[in-house]
């Protein structure tokens, strides 16, 4: 029988039965300034019971002139061993909003090499609403080694992006909100110019997801049909900065799509050059022939 969920994603009472044990936990919230929230603040005033903070913000490239650059193998790993994290272990993140931050943090994992990674369905909303265990005391936690196995096949450069738009070797989906793709709201980011990729889809963060958990299978594949992905060709996903990118990469894994790549620099990369082309309005498909 073919099962109608993600394999990545855990219900909030398969976690329940198993706080207290081996499982390691993520917080991976994060939000924009303008929505006027700490993530970390939240984090300290109350949190699954043996959760530990993964801070977007600080886990990243030292020296880069992007936002959430992704770190090398060895500062990855180093990050993860002072959370206590092996490559080994099994992991559930989890954020504030459902799906939204923390399939970052799963796909930097696996990308490192971690085999047992999940995301938590519908987030720390919906296991505040199911009345599930929560705490302010803070997470003690032994440092760890971690040994990466890095996977740069789950990567998309900037040159791969510029031929990607070229030649449509492999169809892009982007994140980001309508307004932000189409161009008529302005990016948060300075300096960065407001539109998409040419050939770019609108897959929208939260198109894949219902009250904070992950569509099911046919559902996904809906959703990307809708906006015009072929989920039998690659596919390299991007956003603003590569954090919500990771949601639609784990829709694609959901489906045993493999050949899926996540842009990194994402938006804040292409979009702040002035050797990339830029489109605005809605998405416009091209013969590529």
């Amino acid at each position: 029988m073919t099962a109608s969920r993600s394999p990545f994603v855990v219900a909030p009472e398969w976690l329940a039965a198993r706080l207290g044990g081996s499982v390691r936990i993520l917080d991976a919230s994060w939000f924009f300034p303008s929505a006027g929230r700490d993530a970390r603040a939240e984090y300290e005033a109350t949190h699954i019971p043996g959760a530990v903070f993964f801070d977007h913000d600080e886990v990243v490239e030292p020296g880069s002139a992007l936002p959430h650059t992704l770190p090398t193998p060895k500062a990855f790993a180093e990050h993860a061993g002072r959370l206590g994290l092996r490559e080994t272990d099994t992991i559930v993140v989890y954020d504030s909003l459902g799906i939204y931050t923390a399939p970052r943090v799963w796909w930097m994992l696996k990308t490192m090499g971690a085999k047992d990674v999940f995301v938590l369905d519908g987030g720390f909303d919906n296991w505040k609403a199911a009345g599930l265990p929560v705490t302010s005391e803070p997470t003690i936690v032994a440092p760890a080694v971690f040994t990466p196995h890095f996977d740069a096949r789950a990567l998309a450069s900037l040159d791969d992006m510029k031929r990607f738009v070229e030649t449509g070797a492999s169809q892009i989906a982007d994140a980001r909100s309508p307004g932000r793709f189409t161009g008529e709201e302005a990016e948060p980011r300075a300096g960065v110019r407001p539109g998409h990729m040419p050939d770019a889809r609108s897959v929208t963060t939260f198109s894949l997801s219902e009250n904070g958990r992950l569509k099911d299978i046919e559902g996904l594949r809906r959703t990307f049909a809708d906006a015009g992905i072929d989920v039998d060709r690659p596919v390299a996903t991007t956003c603003g900065s590569g954090v919500t990118a990771a949601v639609i990469t784990l829709a694609l894994r959901s489906l045993g799509h493999e050949q899926n790549t996540l842009y990194d620099g994402s938006w804040s990369e292409w979009g702040a050059r002035d050797d990339t082309p830029v489109e605005t309005g809605s998405a416009k498909r091209k013969d590529k022939s």
